[in-house]
């Protein structure tokens, strides 16, 4: 397809058509269950709607399972956190520990966070990561990145930018 046009109704749904059971069959081998699966197959199709765009014919295979495959990294990478959270959690004794909805809450601007991070270069996401939760000071981190003490600066300063929508005021 040109990459300059967008595509129809009728287009998206020959997409589908042809490719939605191979590519739920290529995810359900990566995921290990078929819900998983069917859930981000619907999604790769959603994300090619919201841009308005099918790839050609010869393409589309390759195009999906590249989409998938990111779409993938993601889910495995929101479980982790989510996981390391709840790992957290267990560690607090019982009145301490939040309830329920605060930990969906907590969980969401966490993924919410992690992906506006992983929207930045990397040595962005290390700085910042390296200063908060390392506790580096600005120099140190230069050092370790092999950049300049600025630059350093910089990146932190992007990073925090791009939490700080996320991140709740203060609460009861």
């Amino acid at each position: 397809m040109d990459k300059g046009a967008f595509a129809s109704r009728q287009q998206f749904e020959q997409l589908y058509v042809d490719h939605h059971s191979w590519l739920c069959s290529l995810l359900r081998r990566k995921l290990g269950n078929s819900v998983d699966a069917a859930d981000l197959a619907h999604d790769v199709y959603l994300k090619l709607i919201k841009k308005g765009r099918v790839p050609s014919s010869e393409d589309s295979r390759c195009h999906l399972t590249q989409i998938a495959r990111g779409m993938v990294i993601d889910l495995y990478r929101r479980r982790r956190l989510e996981a390391s959270y709840l790992d957290a959690l267990k560690l607090q004794v019982e009145p301490l520990a939040p309830s329920e909805e605060r930990r969906a809450l907590v969980a969401e601007t966490l993924t919410q966070i992690d992906d506006a991070l992983h929207s930045k270069p990397a040595k962005a996401r290390q700085a910042l990561l390296l200063c908060k939760l390392h506790g580096m000071g600005h120099r140190d981190i230069a050092t370790e990145l092999k950049v300049s003490v600025s630059s350093v600066e910089k990146y932190i300063a992007s990073g925090l930018r791009a939490c700080y929508p996320f991140v709740p005021g203060p609460g009861p």
